[in-house]
Parts: C-alpha cells; sequence; structure tokens
C-alpha cells in the first residue's frame, strides 16, 4: 500500500549543495511516503547511477520508488514504477512495460487530462502546478497555479489517489488536502530546507491536519 502523504521529487541541482542521497536519506528520517527520481538536467547514465543508490535506500525503508519519465530507468532500477507527463510514453505501454504490479502516475492540470489519464489506466494523479512555482520550468503557462479548486475538480471527478504539486509547503499543504487531495508532492519544500527532515515531518503534520479538517 502506498503512503501518498508526503511525496518527494528529487533535484539535485535544487538540493542547497547537498547530494540527491543525503536529501532522501533525511527525507526518509522524516517520514516521506513516495520519492520520484526527477533529475531532468542530468545524462541517463547520471540518473541510473544515481537511482542505484536511492533504491537501495527506498527498498531498506518501504518506502515507495518511482522514476520520472524514463521507463527504461525503471525497469533498470527494478522501481515500483514510473511517472509520466505528456510527452512520455502512453500509460498503457508503460503498464505493458513495467507490468501489472508497477504504479504508474501522470502528470495532469485539467478534468479531461485526468479522466483521460485513468481511462488509460494510471494508478494515481500529481496535479499542478497548485501554485505558481519556478521548479518545474518545463510546466506550460497555462498549467501554473491551477489552485486548489482544481484539484477538488479532479478529484470529485476521478477514483484513483491523487497529489498536489507546486509550490506546496507545510504552510499550505492542509488547504491542497482539505480540497480532495491524498497528499502533497515537493521539490523545493525539501530539498532546500535548513533541515530536510524536519521539513518533511511538517509536511507530513500538514496533511494530517488538513485531513482532520
Amino acid at each position: 500500500m502506498v503512503d501518498w502523504d508526503v511525496y518527494l521529487v528529487t533535484g539535485e541541482s535544487l538540493s542547497a549543495g547537498r547530494t540527491t542521497r543525503e536529501v532522501v536519506e533525511a527525507a526518509i528520517a522524516g517520514g516521506v511516503g513516495v520519492v520520484q527520481l526527477r533529475e531532468k538536467d542530468r545524462s541517463a547514465r547520471e540518473r541510473y547511477e544515481m537511482g542505484r543508490q536511492i533504491r537501495e535506500l527506498t527498498r531498506e525503508a518501504g518506502v515507495t520508488f518511482v522514476v520520472n519519465d524514463r521507463v527504461d530507468i525503471a525497469q533498470a532500477l527494478d522501481a515500483d514504477g514510473v511517472h509520466l507527463g505528456d510527452d512520455d510514453l502512453p500509460v498503457p505501454v508503460a503498464r505493458e512495460l513495467l507490468g501489472p504490479e508497477a504504479v504508474v502516475g501522470r502528470s495532469v492540470s485539467t478534468v479531461a487530462e485526468a479522466e483521460a489519464a485513468v481511462t488509460a489506466g494510471a494508478d494515481y494523479l500529481g496535479v499542478g502546478t497548485v501554485y505558481q512555482t519556478d521548479s518545474k520550468a518545463d510546466i506550460p503557462e497555462e498549467d501554473h497555479g491551477v489552485g486548489p479548486e482544481r484539484v477538488a475538480a479532479i478529484t470529485d471527478a476521478v477514483d484513483v489517489p491523487v497529489v498536489g504539486i507546486g509550490g506546496i509547503t507545510a504552510e499550505n499543504a492542509a488547504e491542497v488536502v482539505r480540497a480532495g487531495a491524498d497528499g502533497v508532492a515537493v521539490i523545493t519544500a525539501i530539498t532546500r530546507a535548513d533541515d530536510p527532515e524536519a521539513a518533511t515531518a511538517a509536511l507530513r503534520e500538514a496533511v494530517r491536519r488538513g485531513r482532520e479538517a
């Protein structure tokens, strides 16, 4: 069973001089439930080498490990799954390659995209960007800052887990969960934090507050 509360998306260039391994170790100590290997500015080989370390850490901790975009790297690392965007392989193709037990996620920004992704077989959705952020420069302008209202519309329309992403912090995470999200996905709220372990724990507590509200 996947723990969606806090979902870390890695980015060593956004990690305040720390390695991705160091950030992931701290996030695991803080209670992270999912780690996604992103590292879009690295080569496939570099992502694979980083991923080998992360796969070892997440397996030992029982944390779900997914790879952004690259089904081949997910296969090579024996990852738990993959997270796909508009320019990646279609969900059914990823499913065929990774098998029925794999966790296949899809980035969406509208209700129509969400419904199409679920119909195609996505296991969960990353919705965003919820708030304005500089960490996702590859997102079209119209998909920046869709707000908790869009999260609510999408969660009402689908029956798979939804995580909000984009500009989320411990201060606004509860609002995203109150809108219907099962958890929050973050990059810099953990990677740039003075104490990534404490930042992860604070996000987890905020998610729980949102769920109880």
